[in-house]
């Protein structure tokens, strides 16, 4: 890093003498931990991995729980490749469209207690919570409600014809199954509903009321209507979201089908703290199962590391988390190809990223770095104290070159993260003006980076 002078110019441009807004939307202290944490990791392991041509939908076609026979898993293996990541969360899927639950569960037959793994005593859920807790990474849990192809069950929840189960019955079954998973395992960081839940309105269980009752702390991506910690998926997952991105919305979901949100990309003016989540797989989405899923021979289809640095910038860098697809094969294992595609993804998000060339941070309209010398710059990292909410709405950054300045970047939304990327400028000073914001604002660094060498 080369040393630099810096100075903070703070002042009021547009507002001055004006009055503060009180009613501006903040984070909870649980709203605030999700951002910070920025990285997790979806880990996926099903049926699919033992029977390629097995389609959920196809009711009554699901393999036999005897195929399932992870001989090699070690969940210790796959939390050790989330942190050379930098993830500092996990979600396992726990239960996948298939109805096979990786717990013993109570709620019927088609489990890990009926396959010939660890003769039917093993449990996968708890050994990924301790593998959790061995390397520092939050838990989360996903498990789906609204599918079930081993009782005949579609989205959004609803039992089909010929089902051997009643959508009553089936209910119930969601109740005993959440409860295991909420209860068992201690608490939890984020819960997963992939597709939301079904409301109890439209018939389905009352899940407000027993993630209320039994992980009330939890962060719930497209939960029920009324949990306090809700965030929002982006419309893809290709790990980019809508720019701007706001964490606020006028509704908290778009799961249970009373509640919709009106676009991608929040609302600065919303009501309710809910952020969006940037989900993606480490291979491309025509590979197999979307590349939620191993299947031998597609290592060759993995995203290179710059393809996914830019999703990182993409979701990271546009004020969402950003959560990789981690597949696991028929061994048990993260493969050994794709341990190496992370490893080395989370070495350049370090290396791009880890080391500012200067910073400032404070309260204000404008920032300005002075540098000792002129250098050359490709990428400008802003965040927001986003305890006091998302106050900035339009900005700019400048950059001091030859006697003048010129435009590197503007843009709207920055809230806990915002990176901006532009050719390489030989500078010597750099600033972030403010145009328009609700309040005075905050912001935790104002950075700019060196262009690095390939």
């Amino acid at each position: 890093m080369k040393n630099s002078s810096l100075f903070l110019v703070l002042g009021i441009l547009l507002c001055w003498g004006c009055s503060e807004r009180t009613d501006i939307v903040c984070p909870n202290a649980i709203q605030q931990a999700w951002a910070d944490a920025e990285i997790g990791v979806l880990i996926h392991f099903d049926m699919p991995v033992y029977q390629d041509d097995y389609n959920w939908r196809t009711w009554g076609s699901h393999p036999a729980a005897s195929k399932f026979n992870p001989v090699d898993l070690d969940t210790d293996q796959w939390l050790e490749t989330a942190s050379k990541l930098g993830a500092k969360y996990a979600v396992l899927v726990a239960k996948h469209c298939s109805g096979f639950s990786l717990w013993p569960t109570e709620a019927h037959e088609y489990s890990i207690k009926n396959s010939p793994w660890k003769n039917g005593k093993g449990d996968i859920v708890k050994d990924f919570i301790e593998s959790c807790r061995k390397y520092d990474i939050k838990p989360g849990i996903y498990a789906s409600t609204t599918a079930n192809g081993f009782l005949y069950v579609d989205n959004p929840g609803l039992v089909q014809d010929g089902a051997p189960v009643s959508q009553e019955e089936y209910n119930r079954i969601v109740v005993r199954q959440l409860t295991e998973l909420w209860s068992n395992y201690g608490e939890l960081f984020e819960i997963w509903f992939d597709g939301g839940v079904l409301s109890k309105e439209q018939g389905g269980a009352d899940i407000l009321s027993l993630v209320q009752k039994l992980q009330p702390q939890a962060i719930a991506f497209q939960g029920p209507y009324g949990h306090p910690n809700l965030i929002r998926w982006v419309g893809n997952e290709e790990g980019a979201a809508p720019y701007p991105c706001w964490a606020t919305a006028d509704s908290t979901t778009n799961a249970d089908g009373t509640c919709v949100i009106n676009g991608l990309n929040g609302n600065p003016e919303a009501p309710f703290w809910c952020p969006g989540e940037s989900d993606f797989t480490l291979r491309w989405n025509r590979s197999y199962q979307g590349g939620w899923f191993w299947h031998a021979g597609q290592d060759s289809m993995m995203f290179t590391v710059d393809e996914l640095m830019n999703k990182y910038i993409t979701s990271v860098g546009r004020n969402t988390n950003m959560l990789l697809g981690i597949v696991i094969d028929d061994r048990g294992l993260v493969p050994e190809a794709d341990v190496q595609r992370i490893t080395e993804f989370g070495n350049e998000i370090k290396r791009r990223f880890n080391q500012p060339l200067s910073f400032v941070s404070g309260e204000g309209y404008e920032y300005e770095i002075v540098l000792t010398e002129p250098t050359c710059i490709d990428r400008i990292l802003i965040q927001e104290d986003i305890s006091s909410g998302e106050r900035i709405l339009k900005y700019t950054i400048s950059g001091y070159q030859q006697g003048e300045w010129i435009e590197l970047a503007t843009g709207s939304n920055i809230g806990h993260k915002r990176i901006e990327t532009f050719s390489p400028q030989f500078v010597e000073r750099v600033k972030l003006t403010v145009l328009e914001a609700k309040a005075t604002p905050k912001v935790q660094i104002f950075s700019v980076y060196e262009k690095l060498e390939k």
